[in-house]
C-alpha cells in the first residue's frame, strides 16, 4: 500500500521506495499563497519539504478551481506556482507525471487529496477531489488519463487518501441526495456526506482493487489541533500541502 506521511512520520502501509509522498499539518504552518496568512509561507514550504528531499522551488501547483481537469505535467512545468500563485497551472485540479524529481502539489483544508501510484511504470498522480470535482468523477478521469498516457493497468494502481472532512462533520443540503444518493446519511433530518467513500467507490469503479486503496481516517474538521478546516474556520484559514514525487 501507499505510505502516507504526517509531518514525515509513517502513518500506514508500505511503499516500494521509489516515491515520496506526504501531507503537512497545522504545526508546519500555512502552505498556501492564496488563502490565510501568507507571511512565511515559502519558508514553511522550504522547511517541510527539505525533510523529504524536495526543493520547494520545484513544486508544480494548480489553480484548483473545483473542476475535473487532470493534466499531464513534465519538466517544463517545474516551479509553476511555486513562488507566485498567479503562475500556477490554470483550471486544473489534478496532475499526473512519469518524470522523476518533479514534485506535484495540492493545497487543501477539508477536501480529500488522493495520491495515485503506478509502480510498474513508475508514474504518479495527485488529485484535489472536493465535492464538485467528485460529482464529475475526477478520479475516474485521472485513472483513464494514466491508462492512456502510461498504459497503466487500473488493477495495478495504488491509491492513498490524505486527511479530509469526514461524514461525522460534513453536513450538506438535501440536494446532495441527487448527487451522491448512496454516500449520504441522515441524522435528525440533516444530511452528512462521506466524500472519501464517494471517491473510493469511483476508484473501484475505474478498476482499482479495494485492497490497493488506503486512507488515514483523519477528519480535518474534528482535529483542530492538527488540521486547517474551511468548514470550521472559514475561507481565510490556512491550507495543508500534499506532495508526491518519483525519486
Amino acid at each position: 500500500m501507499l505510505k502516507l506521511l504526517k509531518n514525515n512520520n509513517p502513518l500506514e502501509g508500505r511503499t516500494e521506495g521509489r516515491i515520496t509522498c506526504s501531507f503537512s499539518t497545522r504545526a508546519c504552518g500555512n502552505m498556501s499563497l492564496s488563502y490565510g496568512n501568507s507571511r512565511g509561507v515559502l519558508d514553511n514550504r522550504r522547511k517541510f519539504l527539505s525533510n523529504l528531499g524536495i526543493d520547494y522551488i520545484a513544486l508544480v501547483c494548480a489553480e484548483q478551481v473545483h473542476g475535473t481537469n487532470v493534466r499531464y505535467v513534465n519538466q517544463t512545468d517545474e516551479s509553476s506556482g511555486a513562488l507566485v500563485y498567479d503562475n500556477s497551472i490554470p483550471n486544473t485540479d489534478g496532475f499526473i507525471t512519469d518524470v522523476r524529481n518533479l514534485p506535484l502539489a495540492m493545497f487543501t483544508a477539508d477536501c480529500p487529496c488522493v495520491f495515485l501510484y503506478d509502480p510498474r511504470k513508475p508514474a504518479i498522480g495527485l488529485i484535489h477531489a472536493g465535492w464538485r470535482s467528485s460529482k464529475g468523477n475526477i478520479l475516474g478521469q485521472a485513472v483513464e488519463l494514466m491508462r492512456s498516457k502510461f498504459n497503466s493497468r487500473p488493477e495495478g494502481l495504488i491509491a492513498g487518501f490524505g486527511p479530509s472532512i469526514r461524514s461525522c462533520c460534513y453536513e450538506v443540503s438535501g440536494e446532495f441526495r441527487g448527487y451522491f444518493p448512496s454516500e449520504l446519511t441522515e441524522k435528525s433530518g440533516r444530511f452528512y456526506l462521506d466524500l472519501a467513500l464517494v471517491n473510493k467507490r469511483q476508484l473501484i469503479a475505474s478498476g482499482l482493487k479495494e485492497e490497493n486503496i488506503s486512507e488515514t481516517g483523519l477528519c480535518t474538521h474534528c482535529d483542530s489541533e492538527d488540521f486547517f478546516s474551511f468548514r470550521r474556520e472559514g475561507k481565510d484559514t490556512g491550507r495543508s500541502l500534499s506532495v508526491i514525487m518519483i525519486k
